[in-house]
């Protein structure tokens, strides 16, 4: 046990004392300063509100235009109504640049005709769509007003449809289905890249003849298994540093309404989070001991990005299984994504947030979960205790296969 603790300790160290370590924090926690100062920054930036010239020289309005100048600010329009322009004049000055855009109004039978005149038809240029309905329904009340419909009953002839969602499930998660698809995404980069930590940090060693000295001291077992729990500690208590700047950041710089809704979205019972740490825990050291077996069977750095392809590939295929299989949650396809230990610390923890997984599947998950990760760390202890001091070529299937099945 005194040996792990060594190994493990001397695995912390060695993380943390990496610049390639210290600046990705640093430039980490300088990306969520900005990304919470973004919105003060958007705000804090005046921007001038669009003027629009309405031409109204028939007075169809009777002067009703202007008490909506207020109603318009609000929308980001600054508009002006001219009576005595003509239309050939307004496009002059539309040309010349003296006006950016103007409406030509026109009564006609079957209502008003809007005209919207720009020097140039831009990429993604269209009609300032509120200004116009806020128009065509100040027409369409006058219009009643003349037909004798009293004042107080043209909201009701012009009601809109209010649409109200409730959700029935008890789980306050459960409706928030964006929240739970960020959560597996940020699972599986925790997971991903910490364990790929292991991989390399294997192959640095061996490189610099540092396994030798480990490895007459200790037993390569106590070896893979400190590495694993020394970097998995560092992770969580990374990711731990990073959740409590992203928090405090909040805290300090978004508005209180802002962040309170920003709380109730993100609100995790201690069930679930604690379904979220076994989840990420069983997820990390199965990926740890995969990528610990192929760090094992290369003697250059330059060769683990090649030798952890098969890894990068498995892993990226359970995270789009059970992500993908979100998109309808029901499906079998999206039950089998939460056994599969490949995508099951995706998946099972929004299932769960779902409220689509009982006890039993949820034991089954994690049962599955930790026989594939004895199974594979029995094959990558046995396959680095053989190819622990290899300094030739990389080691293929067949050589793996030799070491796992030799007796030594």
């Amino acid at each position: 046990m005194r040996s792990l603790f060594t190994v493990i300790s001397f695995t912390i160290k060695d993380m943390v004392k990496r610049k390639s370590f210290i600046i990705s924090n640093l430039i980490i926690l300088l990306i969520i300063v900005i990304g919470f100062n973004i919105p003060n920054w958007i705000s804090g930036v005046t921007t001038e509100a669009t003027k629009i010239t309405i031409l109204d020289n028939e007075d169809i309005f009777e002067g009703r235009l202007e008490s909506l100048h207020d109603q318009f600010l609000e929308l980001g329009y600054d508009v002006q109504v001219d009576k005595t322009s003509t239309r050939d004049q307004i496009q002059e000055k539309v040309k010349s640049g003296e006006m950016s855009s103007a409406i030509i109004l026109t009564e006609t039978d079957s209502g008003i005709f809007f005209e919207y005149l720009i020097d140039s038809m831009g990429l993604g240029t269209t009609a300032p769509t509120e200004v116009i309905n806020a128009i065509q329904l100040t027409y369409q009340n006058m219009q009643l007003e003349k037909l004798g419909i009293p004042e107080d009953k043209l909201p009701t002839l012009n009601m809109e449809s209010n649409i109200s969602v409730t959700s029935l499930s008890s789980d306050e998660t459960s409706s928030n289905i964006l929240v739970m698809m960020l959560l597996s995404i940020v699972l599986f980069y925790a997971i991903y890249f910490y364990a790929y930590q292991v991989s390399s940090a294997i192959t640095v060693e061996k490189t610099s003849r540092i396994i030798e000295t480990l490895v007459t001291s200790t037993s390569p077992r106590i070896i893979v298994l400190g590495k694993t729990i020394g970097i998995g500690i560092v992770g969580i208590a990374q990711t731990i540093i990073l959740i409590l700047v992203a928090v405090i950041c909040a805290q300090v710089f978004l508005p209180q309404e802002t962040v309170q809704v920003i709380f109730e979205m993100m609100k995790i019972s201690p069930q679930m989070i604690a379904i979220i740490a076994i989840y990420y825990l069983l997820g990390y050291s199965l990926y740890a001991m995969l990528y610990a077996l192929t760090g094992s069977t290369v003697s250059k750095p330059e060769e683990v990005q090649s030798a952890n392809g098969p890894v990068a590939i498995l892993a990226v295929i359970g995270f789009y299984l059970s992500y993908f299989t979100m998109m309808n949650p029901t499906s079998s396809l999206n039950e089998l994504a939460a056994i599969i230990p490949i995508s099951s610390p995706f998946c099972m923890p929004f299932r769960v947030m779902m409220g689509l997984s009982n006890i039993n599947e949820i034991l089954l998950s994690i049962a599955i979960l930790i026989v594939t990760i004895i199974i594979v760390a029995h094959i990558s202890i046995k396959i680095y205790s053989s190819a622990i001091l290899n300094y030739g070529e990389k080691i293929n299937l067949k050589k793996m296969f030799k070491m796992y099945k030799s007796k030594e």
